[in-house]
């Protein structure tokens, strides 16, 4: 009753991953009736077209077996060395049927759940063992429709066989009134085309049973809603793991901001709420560069850096909110700010070269900017 009840509630299609799962666990839809049907089309129409080879190649390796003199009865050995040099005659004279038969088998199981191979499968399991499991498999909806399907297949062979017979009979009796070299490979001929024919009708119980075999798949591997968001969450991740690893990021690449503060030529501030640090080689650069930037509590940690490196403030708050909202940290200023930045750099360069050579202090720029562009 739990199982049933646990079968109403997987009202919700598997999703890739757990199909992939499946597969992985070989766990794939497979048709029993359209393996054996390919291996019997496919048997039958080797034999048609190797009649004639198979009876050389069995034939004529008997034959020279069975064909000695009177004195290799003498040697003890001479028998089974020649039955056994027939045999594998035999079985290399029938090694074509038995590579077609081999690839129908695995072809017929690729065209409806693919290549899988998987030891998972192939592992022991006790409940395959279990009497209780075993009645209750007896007694399923499953054995029920095997059990449709092989009173199916036989209504359909013995429909057909019947048939067949009654046209064919003429040809059958036929066969005693050839000579025996002629007679083997027309008897393996008609008997190729009788298992061909017959074999045909098991094509509609194969065309029933794939697209039955398919749903039984898709129908087991459903889930639930829980199921689903539990695969979900499994996938990409619990919302506070990510958060978790979101913050652990933003720390790390705080303080590798923080590191590229003392490299700055000018941290330019609002003056209390943000804070841009720039840098600019004009031999190596092509704009002057954002190394970092903040608001609030980090804005006030990278003044607190820049004053502790000696890195000139100046503080200019419209210029220092359009740097914070238009721009990234490692990026070129935007072409827009070219002009107020390069009036503090200069301004900059300027105060630090006129300390050095005794020159008069310049007069502070007073950048404008036009804040609606960014």
């Amino acid at each position: 009753m739990a199982e049933e009840q646990q079968q109403q509630d997987r009202t919700e299609q598997p999703t890739p991953k757990r199909q992939a799962d499946a597969r992985k666990k070989g766990d794939v839809p497979r048709s029993r009736e359209l393996t054996m049907t390919g291996v019997m089309l496919s048997g039958a129409a080797t034999l048609i077209f190797m009649a004639a080879p198979l009876t050389d190649n069995i034939g004529k390796p008997f034959a020279k077996a069975f064909s000695f003199e009177r004195a290799d009865l003498k040697d003890p050995g001479f028998m089974v060395e020649s039955l056994g040099l027939a045999l594998a005659s035999v079985v290399a004279g029938l090694a074509p049927l038995f590579l077609v038969l081999t690839i129908a088998v695995f072809a017929s199981a690729v065209l409806i759940g693919g290549w899988s191979f998987s030891l998972k499968a192939a592992a022991f399991k006790g409940q395959r063992i279990n009497p209780i499991s075993g009645f209750k498999r007896i007694f399923s909806a499953n054995s029920l429709m095997e059990l449709l399907k092989a009173l199916g297949k036989f209504a359909v062979v013995i429909t057909i066989a019947i048939l067949w017979l009654r046209f064919s009979l003429d040809d059958l009796l036929s066969l005693g009134m050839e000579p025996l070299k002629s007679a083997v490979p027309h008897a393996i001929r008609i008997c190729a085309i009788s298992l061909l024919i017959v074999s045909t009708g098991l094509l509609l119980i194969a065309a029933i049973d794939v697209p039955f075999q398919l749903w039984k798949h898709q129908k087991k591997l459903r889930m639930t809603r829980t199921e689903v968001k539990d695969e979900f969450k499994e996938t990409e991740g619990r919302p506070e793991v990510k958060s978790k690893i979101r913050a652990m990021q933003q720390q790390a690449a705080t303080r590798r901001m923080m590191e590229d503060v003392p490299t700055a030529d000018v941290v330019i501030t609002n003056p209390t709420h943000f804070a841009v640090a720039l840098k600019y080689d004009d031999g190596r650069m092509g704009a002057p560069k954002v190394v970092a930037k903040g608001k609030n509590l980090i804005a006030a940690r990278i003044r607190e850096i820049a004053e502790e490196n000696k890195v000139p403030l100046f503080s200019a708050p419209p210029l220092a909110r359009a740097l914070y909202r238009s721009t990234k940290v490692g990026q070129d200023i935007p072409a827009g700010l070219y002009t107020a930045v390069a009036q503090v750099l200069a301004y900059i360069f300027r105060l630090r070269d006129g300390f050095k050579l005794g020159q008069q202090m310049p007069q502070k720029p007073e950048p404008e900017v036009d804040e609606d562009l960014f």
